[in-house]
């Protein structure tokens, strides 16, 4: 069975076509970055605008690459939330649009269940149940995934998202737009313990997660101290990355366990990231637990996770119609 993923929720333009939900024939994204980099963040009207104008050259490029054409698609997945109201429209409007032409059958998919999901297109990907930790510029939150589709919320950001606090460290220490990346390559060379940043809700039973105070305690530092340069910025951004890795992976690693979850995935586009990926590998295997880590392509926004939660709605005989509505916060 060959799917169509659609994935346009936020600054991404992503469509891939997969096979039996496990295999990728293609998988494409046009990312906006450039484009929003002047701003220091994503502008929600210009996502939208740039959606409209890669839209059909990602699909005709996808299906390109997989060497077939829409009368081989079996089913298209479409991102209908959560994510930005405009960005999502044009995704969901082109899915539409391709169904009814066509005759295709789709399904709108949520964007976390994605994430969660694209664990299943590694070789050895690990069956349900496990525990899930979904890391991005919007979301923080632990899921304890029973089966597909079937999940659980064992606790989230009660205010910044991960993401979102590298992004405005970022922005405080005149580094460019998207944070994570830059981030982490300048703390490769710093010093982790140079600075003791905060970890909020420390409490062995909270699975929540909070990061505006370590947003705060990096902007004090900046206004006490002046912007550093060189080994005092390696240095900073170690210590700021040390504090978001420890206190998400102590928490995963404490909440699979209070649950009796042997299996861990990490995924979202914070998980890309090399410190919080060493440092959860490290924590799982010294606790016996077994952790599953997508290949850093598949972190990032794309069509394949899509398609892959699609396939598995598909399999349990979901399918949408015409009345299906863009959900921006649609909760797993």
């Amino acid at each position: 069975m060959r799917v169509l993923g659609l994935e346009t929720s936020c600054d991404e333009t992503a469509a891939a076509v997969v096979e039996d939900g496990r295999r990728v024939l293609s998988d494409v994204v046009s990312t906006q970055v450039d484009i929003h980099r002047r701003w220091g963040g994503v502008v929600p009207e210009l996502a939208s605008r740039n959606h409209v104008v890669q839209v059909m050259p990602v699909i005709d490029e996808a299906l390109r690459r997989a060497n077939v054409t829409l009368d081989d698609i079996d089913l298209i997945a479409v991102t209908s939330g959560p994510g930005l109201i405009g960005a999502l429209m044009v995704g969901l409007q082109v899915a539409k649009g391709l169904s009814l032409a066509r005759g295709i059958p789709f399904v709108g998919v949520n964007h976390l269940e994605g994430h969660l999901l694209a664990i299943r297109l590694l070789e050895d990907a690990p069956d349900p149940p496990f525990l899930g930790l979904v890391v991005s510029g919007g979301h923080t939150s632990l899921y304890e995934v029973r089966d597909f589709g079937e999940y659980r919320l064992l606790g989230s950001t009660r205010d910044d998202a991960a993401g979102e606090a590298y992004d405005k460290t970022a922005k405080v220490l005149g580094l460019p737009y998207p944070g994570g990346q830059p981030i982490d390559h300048l703390a490769q060379n710093g010093n982790p313990k140079a600075i003791r940043f905060p970890r909020a809700l420390p409490g062995h039973n909270v699975f929540d997660f909070s990061f505006s105070g370590l947003k705060t305690a990096v902007l004090t530092h900046v206004r006490t101290h002046g912007v550093p340069e060189g080994q005092a910025l390696a240095d900073l951004c170690a210590s700021f990355q040390e504090a978001v890795a420890d206190s998400l992976t102590i928490k995963m690693v404490r909440a699979a366990k209070a649950h009796g979850l042997r299996k861990l995935v990490l995924c979202g586009g914070v998980a890309a990231n090399s410190r919080l990926r060493a440092l959860a590998q490290g924590r799982a295997r010294g606790d016996g637990l077994e952790l599953f880590l997508p290949p850093v392509r598949l972190c990032t926004d794309n069509g394949a996770m899509i398609a892959v939660a699609g396939y598995e709605q598909f399999r349990k005989g979901k399918r949408a119609d015409m009345g299906l509505v863009a959900n921006p916060a649609w909760r797993l």
